[in-house]
């Protein structure tokens, strides 16, 4: 039987690309908002024909969104910007990025490849400290997710 509990202080998660290789996980400062990877496609489509058959399409797209949430006083903000204008400077570094996100003790990998950055982040300065949101487009996203029983390491 796996565990029932997760931790984010489980999660690791790094970024490498034009601009350099750092950790974005547990560590860099993320907000309580966290990391989220998001499919932008469908699996498949259901097709009714007039007559009540019907046709199911597999699509063989992969790609997606991750969204990482800093606090503003995250040093890895700096980081960010420095690689995303490193890898913006030209077509033929941009979208080369890779982010890998893992939970060895839920026995989660996830691996984003061909990221780009979508936008500079907005920055709010208030009252009190926001949070800074990097969203990379992903041109494959392969997920696996654990049972919550990893290998002993």
């Amino acid at each position: 039987m796996g565990t029932t509990t997760y931790s984010f202080a489980d999660v690791s998660a790094s970024y490498s690309g034009p601009g350099g290789t750092f950790a974005i996980g547990n560590g860099a400062g993320v907000a309580e908002e966290g990391i989220s990877i998001t499919q932008v496609d469908d699996i498949g489509t259901l097709t009714i024909g007039a007559d009540g058959s019907y046709m199911h399409s597999l699509h063989s797209g992969r790609a997606g969104t991750v969204t990482l949430r800093l606090l503003k006083t995250s040093p890895t903000n700096a980081l960010l910007n420095d690689a995303m204008n490193a890898e913006r400077q030209s077509g033929a570094t941009y979208g080369d990025g890779t982010i890998v996100l893992r939970n060895p003790a839920r026995g989660d990998v996830i691996s984003c490849a061909g990221c780009g950055w979508r936008k500079v982040p907005d920055l709010n300065n208030g009252k009190t400290g926001q949070i800074v949101e990097w969203t990379w487009n992903s041109g494959r996203i392969d997920q696996k997710l654990g049972t919550g029983t990893p290998a002993a390491i």
